[in-house]
């Protein structure tokens, strides 16, 4: 009798995983056949790249209506989309922009190590695609300068700017994801300091307190207590960090590395989405000329945590974000709105390469789910 009521419920239980084993295959190619057509996602991504390159300056390298950094971004954006159609049609872009940006500041160095860092990120991107050695020379020089921000306040890392008022979430991510994507590109002689400015930073940010009790990541830390300040948790804050992690567990295997990535990344998209999935920071519709840039980042990275462990939830999020921005956020011109959920609301370089991070993830997926 107990065997034969053994073998009753074997029977049953393979029939519930069969059922939601086909239940799953089913939404997963329900999904797939959902998903627009990679060469519609890449014509939506040129007609806003056109946009995009109209406020190019070739005389600076740098982007009107847009800030320094926010070129930088701008830049990698251009190096990641040419990376994922296998184009060089941006190639002369980033030779230019290599050569004449230099005249605003030199070594592409200012005051603040977290502008530092987005070009360090925008010559590694153009590296990535072109394998010229000069930007990965300055993206090795680069981050020199920043490592020069590091000092035992709050235990360790690097302050947001050389006058040591601040050390905040993003100036450290950018500390970390630097040296752990140039861990990975070095000559194997040069590796192990930046593997071990990486391992520095992250142990030290584990420990900061400004990730908070709903894995979501604070602006930065109260120099008073050195606690977590409890200010806004802005999407780019909950992406540099996942690019980070993605490179250092290329660098040195170790499932805890994406497990965390994943566990901050399902926390912003949970926290920081609206109820249609669209994804938000609190400052809009008025982000100024900092804030329209913060969501494409958050884009990007989840891109490249998407790379390094694929979740179809973050292909759909890519899709669903580039969706509403077409559909609710671009005017006649296919200028791109800071808000992605619309109305469409404004014409810069910053919101417009920010909505175009979120175009090369949806290419990216697109493709993957085509495979």
């Amino acid at each position: 009798m107990l065997r034969r009521a053994c073998l009753y419920i074997v029977t049953i239980l393979a029939a519930i995983l069969s059922a939601s084993a086909h239940t799953q295959t089913v939404t997963q190619t329900a999904a797939a056949s959902n998903t627009p057509p990679p060469a519609q996602i890449q014509k939506q991504t040129l007609a806003g790249i056109d946009k995009l390159q109209s406020w190019y300056t070739q005389s600076t390298g740098l982007y009107q209506t847009t800030g320094w950094w926010n070129s930088a971004n701008a830049l990698t954006m251009l190096a990641d989309y040419s990376l994922v159609a296998h184009t060089a049609s941006y190639a002369t872009v980033f030779t230019n922009s290599f050569q004449q940006a230099q005249k605003t500041n030199s070594g592409f160095l200012n005051n603040y190590y977290d502008d530092e860092g987005w070009w360090a990120l925008a010559w590694i991107a153009a590296y990535d695609l072109t394998h010229t050695q000069q930007y990965l020379e300055m993206a090795s020089s680069i981050f020199g300068d920043m490592s020069g921000g590091w000092d035992s306040t709050c235990g360790g890392g690097i302050w947001w700017s050389k006058d040591k008022t601040y050390k905040n979430a993003i100036a450290n991510e950018l500390f970390l994801s630097v040296a752990a994507h140039l861990a990975n590109r070095v000559a194997p002689a040069d590796r192990a300091g930046y593997l071990a400015w990486a391992n520095k930073e992250w142990a030290w940010f584990q420990q900061s307190g400004m990730i908070n009790s709903q894995n979501l990541i604070n602006d930065g830390l109260d120099l008073t207590t050195c606690k977590n300040n409890g200010q806004n948790t802005w999407s780019y804050n909950q992406g540099v960090v996942l690019g980070g992690l993605a490179e250092l567990n290329r660098a040195q295997r170790s499932p805890q590395l994406l497990t965390t990535a994943n566990t901050i990344a399902n926390a912003a998209i949970t926290h920081l989405s609206d109820g249609n999935g669209v994804l938000h920071d609190v400052c809009e519709p008025n982000c100024g000329a900092d804030g329209v840039q913060f969501k494409g980042i958050f884009l990007r990275n989840l891109m490249a945590l998407n790379f390094a462990m694929p979740n179809p939830q973050y292909e759909t999020f890519a899709l669903t974000n580039a969706e509403s921005i077409w559909n609710h956020s671009r005017d006649a011109s296919n200028a791109f709105g800071q808000v992605w959920s619309g109305p469409f609301d404004a014409e810069n370089a910053g919101s417009q390469s920010s909505a175009l991070d979120a175009f090369v993830a949806a290419y990216a997926s697109a493709l993957e789910q085509k495979r």
